[in-house]
């Protein structure tokens, strides 16, 4: 009978310690808050949120199902660490929301962009972040992205779930092929470069990146950073990060620059004529930014029999593993093998 009792008592108190937990739990937990935003398809929405400090989780899914289906993104962040408005920002740089028919090369309605929101603050933020957009100026279309009441949410199979780390070759195909790198790229980029002044510059820039980009300088031969530089990856124009070289084309010239024998985009490189110091040159000049780069000469390796001088100071360079987390997705394919 005794230990009867001992049994259960140790199982009332048992009940007791678990009810106290799991009440202490949804109690931690009820700061919580939902965010709920279609944007095409949701393998590409999870990684912008899940990098997030303060997302506690992101799940791919379905809404409007009755009426309507979007495929969604479900987000539980914590408003302490990361808030509603800087969560509709991180939205906006992944869509192209004057798009009515779909997203990139997925089409059709359950593919088009929307704001769910789950309470009456949420719609007020995603309003007003919706007409700050608009009056921006970053797109010269119209905002058609919807503000819509939060309906009931189906969770996605569960292959789709961190698709991009589970099948991280099938997504990075997929993405860099979908033109949602291109296009956010090409309106970000260009709208940060709008925001660009002088002394923004001067700030951003070190003297050195400065004096050549701004100024037409030319760094000292092998003292810069990338003259001798081996690691696969690709290099960008140091202000506006528009794509410029990659090193599959980089080679040793023996001249202390950097060298290459073509461009990765040839769209972004423009030529000049340079008639400075009683010399006839060609000069190399990024498309967007207009960045003095530096020189192109005929005396390279074959296939091209170029050799674009190129200092430094006017490039950013990005390894290959940190490709698609910068948004330059699209050029993994040069190195696959």
């Amino acid at each position: 009978m005794r230990n009867m009792f001992v049994f259960c008592l140790v199982i009332l108190l048992t009940y007791i310690f678990l009810s106290d937990r799991q009440s202490t739990a949804m109690t931690e937990n009820a700061a919580l808050q939902k965010a709920t935003f279609a944007g095409g398809c949701f393998w590409c929405m999870e990684k912008p949120f899940e990098q997030l400090e303060g997302v506690t989780a992101v799940v791919s899914g379905y809404t409007g199902l009755q009426t309507l289906p979007f495929e969604v993104v479900e987000i539980v962040f914590d408003p302490e660490q990361v808030t509603y408005q800087e969560l509709l920002e991180v939205y906006w740089r992944q869509v192209d929301p004057t798009d009515p028919g779909g997203q990139f090369v997925d089409r059709g309605h359950a593919y088009s962009t929307a704001i769910f929101f789950h309470s009456s603050e949420q719609q007020r933020l995603a309003m007003a972040s919706k007409k700050a957009l608009a009056e921006s100026g970053v797109f010269d279309k119209p905002i058609v992205t919807p503000i819509l009441p939060a309906t009931i949410f189906y969770r996605a199979e569960e292959y789709h779930q961190d698709y991009y780390n589970k099948s991280s070759l099938k997504y990075k195909y997929y993405r860099s092929r979908s033109g949602r790198d291109t296009f956010l790229n090409k309106v970000w980029k260009e709208e940060e470069k709008k925001k660009m002044s002088s002394n923004d510059l001067k700030t951003r820039l070190t003297p050195m990146q400065y004096k050549v980009t701004q100024e037409d300088g030319t760094e000292p031969a092998f003292r810069n950073e990338y003259y001798n530089n081996k690691r696969p990856g690709v290099y960008v124009d140091v202000v506006s990060g528009e794509p410029l070289f990659s090193s599959t084309d980089k080679y040793d010239s023996k001249t202390g620059w950097p060298s290459f024998t073509k461009p990765l985009v040839n769209e972004n490189i423009k030529e000049v004529e340079d008639n400075s110091f009683f010399m006839k040159r060609i000069e190399v000049r990024s498309s967007e930014a207009d960045s003095h780069l530096g020189h192109v000469f005929s005396d390279g390796p074959q296939p091209t029999g170029l050799r674009y001088c190129i200092n430094s100071a006017s490039l950013r360079f990005i390894p290959v593993k940190e490709l698609e987390a910068e948004g330059y997705a699209q050029f993994l394919g040069l190195f696959s093998n």
